[in-house]
């Protein structure tokens, strides 16, 4: 009897810790938890090949997860069965390197009640990935409301996404359209809201509805504008520029971000709220050279921009930990007007993320700091030192000027 019992008992168990594994939910802080673990997820749409390599012959899966990264959006959107098990090859890459996916439910993201073989597909497709060591998230419709996508038919499939995977997170990315208002209508549709945004073009800003600004700075305009739109009940995701459409489509300029204008972008979509963000374009190959053409992702881009920029911001970075907390209560004010800013606490240190919006160039002073605050390091500047007397410390900004501070 015991030894029928035992067998029984451990593969209850193991079942057990299988359906809980990587359990994704976030609290009223809004930060992403994987297991009872805090995440600030960055990612990639999409990312190389399952089974691509760097220029070097690493695997480039792997390569995105020791530069700091966490997540990759899958799923082509056309399902079948042979996206199926290409989706396979992608979780199992991803639990390899200890990254998840967020996989894109596409044309399976809207049903309509008489849709009986595409709501058993859906079924198929979530059931078949929502225990998967690799996954992470669920992609919803992709921005519905510049498409004037029904509703009905998206909270039906956001219905049976929910009941058949309770631990995993519905994302909605909308365009750069439309109003707070319009937008909103959609939250229901999805536990997380976002929005992509890809400013560098000629002429510039092609890709937003700014009449006026075309500048970089528009991230975080549209990230405070899908704070709105959240009522600051759900994450906001950000979906950053690698490459677009509307540069490399026939007809366009292919331009793409440099290192300064990919590193200002991700910190203002930071500074103003995201609490996750995404790389679009790595994997088109309208914007790769020839050696990158063939290994199927943009390992030049990569190198030159990107690496960089994930590397200040991955979880294995020291400003790391100051993405997973809320903003500081301090009263810590900037002289100037043009500064954005936010302030974390955790360590027993201060972080100060602060970039200028604006032309020009101004020596600005920070203020509202614990009077016992005396010394502080700049990161990712070569150790360079900042004194902070009675609270206040002075730093100068140029136009699109980001710096990191790290005060005790």
């Amino acid at each position: 009897m015991i030894r029928k019992v035992v067998p029984f008992v451990v593969a209850w168990l193991f079942a057990s810790l299988i359906c809980l594994a990587n359990k994704m939910t976030y609290g009223p802080d809004l930060v992403f938890q994987i297991d009872g673990k805090k995440i600030f997820p960055i990612g990639f749409t999409m990312p190389p090949p399952p089974d691509g390599k760097t220029p070097s012959g690493k695997s480039g899966i792997q390569e995105l997860a020791d530069a700091g990264a966490n997540f990759m959006r899958t799923g082509k959107g056309k399902w079948n069965k042979d996206e199926i098990a290409y989706e396979q090859k992608y979780e199992d890459a991803a639990a390899r390197a200890g990254m998840h996916c967020l996989i894109y439910l596409g044309d399976l993201a809207s049903l309509k009640p008489d849709e009986t073989k595409r709501e058993a597909l859906l079924r198929e497709v979530v059931n078949r990935f929502k225990n998967h060591p690799g996954f992470g998230a669920w992609k919803g419709a992709d921005e519905p409301e510049w498409g004037h996508h029904p509703l009905a038919p998206l909270m039906r499939a956001r219905d049976i996404v929910r009941d058949l995977d309770p631990n995993h997170p519905m994302v909605l990315i909308q365009a750069p359209r439309g109003t707070v208002a319009t937008m909103r209508q959609y939250n229901g549709t999805a536990d997380v809201v976002g929005a992509d945004i890809y400013p560098v073009s000629i002429p510039p800003g092609v890709h937003s509805q700014f009449k006026t600004n075309k500048e970089i700075n528009m991230v975080g305009d549209y990230t405070r504008i899908m704070s709105q739109v959240s009522e600051g009940r759900m994450p906001v995701w950000m979906v950053l520029q690698i490459a677009f459409s509307g540069t490399v489509n026939p007809g366009k300029k292919l331009i793409m971000p440099t290192y300064p204008q990919e590193r200002f972008m991700t910190y203002e979509a930071i500074i103003n709220g995201a609490r996750a963000l995404l790389y679009f374009g790595g994997n088109l190959p309208q914007a790769m050279n020839r050696r990158d053409a063939k290994l199927g992702w943009n390992w030049d881009f990569w190198n030159k921009v990107l690496r960089p920029v994930i590397a200040q911001i991955g979880d294995k970075s020291p400003l790391y930990p100051a993405l997973l907390q809320t903003n500081s209560a301090l009263p810590v004010k900037a002289s100037a007007q043009d500064i954005e800013f936010c302030v974390r606490e955790t360590g027993g240190n201060i972080f100060i993320l602060a970039c200028k919006r604006n032309r020009g160039t101004a020596d600005v002073t920070f203020s509202g700091l614990p009077a016992q605050t005396s010394t502080g390091e700049v990161l990712f500047e070569s150790g360079r030192q900042i004194a902070v007397k009675n609270g206040s410390f002075t730093d100068r900004f140029t136009q699109f000027d980001v710096h990191v501070y790290k005060l005790r």
